[in-house]
């Protein structure tokens, strides 16, 4: 209901987001490679490196002809693999409107550690929550709720310029616009949990980012806008 396109929210301290547009630029690479692959093949590399909860936590394992890596592996690898084009783009977008702003909060490689721990994150609360599905789970939308969640803890009152109803610009705050897209997550997991949508993978990496953030960012950024004008 809410697509958020645009924040007023400026760097403080670098710059420029170098790592957010670099994480972009990999994660539509390895799209690209993707889609340059044969049915067969994609398949395969999904089930290669996607997280699948009943080999991460259960007692399941792949057929070794697969060449499998490490099921802990997958917690990072599935974060740059992604469904379609639909799927890369509303990530992408996402990461693109919030994820300066918390580069900017804690430097280049400090926030690619975090992307990466948040997606971790994302990944094994998946598979906590349901450790007999078999079926894989990529994307960057775990890693990206992490960023979400550190979103709400630092610039709550910042104003982010959303799109209502696919059609309607609109200036609301980023407390409201986060809330909302909290919320329909857990409400998604309340009225079905499973599906083809990681409801419990966005959920844990927005509380990793929240959590993380607090010992992640500058000691001159401030939590929860204080002392900041918007």
């Amino acid at each position: 209901m809410l697509l958020p396109v645009f924040d007023r929210n400026p760097l403080r301290i670098i710059p420029f987001q170098f790592m957010t547009i670099g994480i972009m630029v990999v994660t539509v690479l390895v799209f690209l490679w993707q889609a340059s692959l044969s049915s067969v093949m994609v398949e395969r590399a999904v089930l290669v490196y996607g997280v699948i909860p009943s080999v991460l936590v259960g007692p399941d394992n792949l057929d070794p002809k697969l060449f499998p890596i490490m099921p802990e592996l997958t917690l990072l690898t599935s974060i740059f693999l992604h469904a379609d084009w639909w799927h890369l783009l509303g990530n992408m977008l996402f990461l693109w409107v919030f994820g300066d702003n918390i580069e900017d909060s804690m430097g280049h490689w400090k926030f690619l550690l975090f992307y990466l721990l948040c997606g971790a994150a994302a990944g094994f609360a998946h598979a906590f929550m349901l450790p007999d599905l078999q079926t894989p789970t990529i994307g960057a939308s775990g890693a990206v709720a992490g960023v979400l969640g550190a979103y709400m803890v630092l610039h709550p009152r910042v104003k982010v310029l959303v799109i209502v109803l696919k059609w309607f610009p609109l200036y609301v705050s980023a407390y409201f616009v986060l809330a909302l897209w909290l919320g329909f997550q857990i409400f998604s997991v309340w009225v079905g949990g499973g599906g083809q949508v990681a409801w419990w993978a966005h959920i844990g990496g927005f509380a990793a980012g929240a959590i993380l953030i607090i010992p992640f960012r500058d000691s001159r950024v401030p939590l929860f806008d204080e002392g900041t004008p918007h």
